[in-house]
């Protein structure tokens, strides 16, 4: 295990929580006000990522995966050592992970333009990179639905210049919102998007949010499923921040709020948590951009923040919704 010294990243081994109250979380709905612990505060967990993304919880082994992206890599946080330690390197200029119904992790490659799983013994097998004979463009980030199909986004982000991984290749498709089937069918489910980022499915599994991170303002979109959860069938505009605000990635708890990672001016970074129905219902503060998070810890009740340059955590009363 490569110490996280060597890795340029700095551990905080005792609990180094942010200061009250700049960074208190911030009901903005007095019913949500006993989803948010009022003697929990915002904890910083490590510090040294280039633009942390992706992070996805591991409960059998009691660690978190989070991407560093510009510094190609894969991190590993151990909430019994509190330390942090490389897990892949290079990574191909990871961004977006999950893990899929057998408990196996899934990636979302920049650099490869493609999408991997990691299996058991640590190798890797590519579930998609080509679409009617033509590359992928950047895949972003990716859920898996209770069927087991994988949902991606394809951004042309990773394209745009070496910071991501790309920068060498020219756009082959249109941007656009996938889903890979058990059977390894790939279905281009939608190309209405401007640049599809985060997604998520609601509790009920027949809504998949959207954020199209292309549209200014950043929009969020609500879009109903089909009774065989393999198609959109219909869109609306849950969400549309204010113009200097950006959207990244988002979670659903267990009553269907969403929890998005948020940026833009200062007084906006952190993570915004909206009702079902789009209504604003707190606001958690952080120093930096949040770019992605994911519920985890033993009882799915702490929020993992991979924000710029740190990894932050809160407890709260609800549960991340698997």
């Amino acid at each position: 295990m490569i110490p996280s010294f060597a890795l340029g990243i700095s551990d905080a081994r005792e609990p180094v929580y942010l200061p009250r109250p700049d960074y208190d979380p911030v009901c903005l709905d007095p019913s949500f006000a006993s989803c948010l612990l009022a003697h929990s505060d915002v904890e910083c967990l490590a510090r040294g990522t280039e633009w942390g993304e992706g992070p996805v919880w591991f409960g059998d082994g009691r660690y978190l995966l989070w991407s560093d992206i510009p510094n190609d890599r894969i991190l590993r946080w151990s909430e019994e050592t509190r330390r942090t330690s490389l897990f892949r390197a290079p990574s191909r200029h990871a961004n977006g992970n999950t893990r899929d119904r057998a408990g196996r992790l899934i990636t979302c490659e920049h650099e490869s333009r493609q999408v991997t799983r990691t299996e058991y013994d640590g190798t890797l097998t590519v579930l998609a990179s080509r679409f009617d004979g033509k590359r992928l463009n950047s895949p972003n980030d990716v859920v898996v639905a209770p069927d087991g199909a994988i949902w991606f986004t394809d951004p042309d982000y990773g394209l745009l210049s070496a910071y991501e991984g790309g920068g060498t290749g020219s756009q082959e498709l249109p941007t656009a919102l996938y889903r890979l089937e058990t059977d390894g069918g790939l279905q281009q489910v939608s190309t209405e998007f401007i640049n599809p980022n985060g997604l998520c499915f609601s509790p009920a599994g027949d809504i998949l949010y959207v954020i199209d991170s292309g549209s200014m303002p950043n929009a969020i979109w609500a879009c109903e499923l089909n009774a065989g959860r393999t198609r959109l069938t219909s869109r609306h505009l849950l969400i549309e921040p204010a113009p200097n605000a950006r959207a990244d990635g988002l979670r659903c708890d267990t009553d269907g709020n969403l929890w998005c990672g948020w940026g833009g001016a200062s007084d906006l970074n952190g993570v915004m948590v909206f009702g079902p129905s789009g209504r604003a219902r707190a606001h958690i503060p952080l120093p930096e951009r949040c770019a992605n998070l994911c519920f985890g810890g033993r009882r799915r009740n702490r929020l993992f923040m991979a924000a710029s340059h740190g990894l932050y955590a809160l407890y709260v009363t609800v549960q991340g919704h698997l």
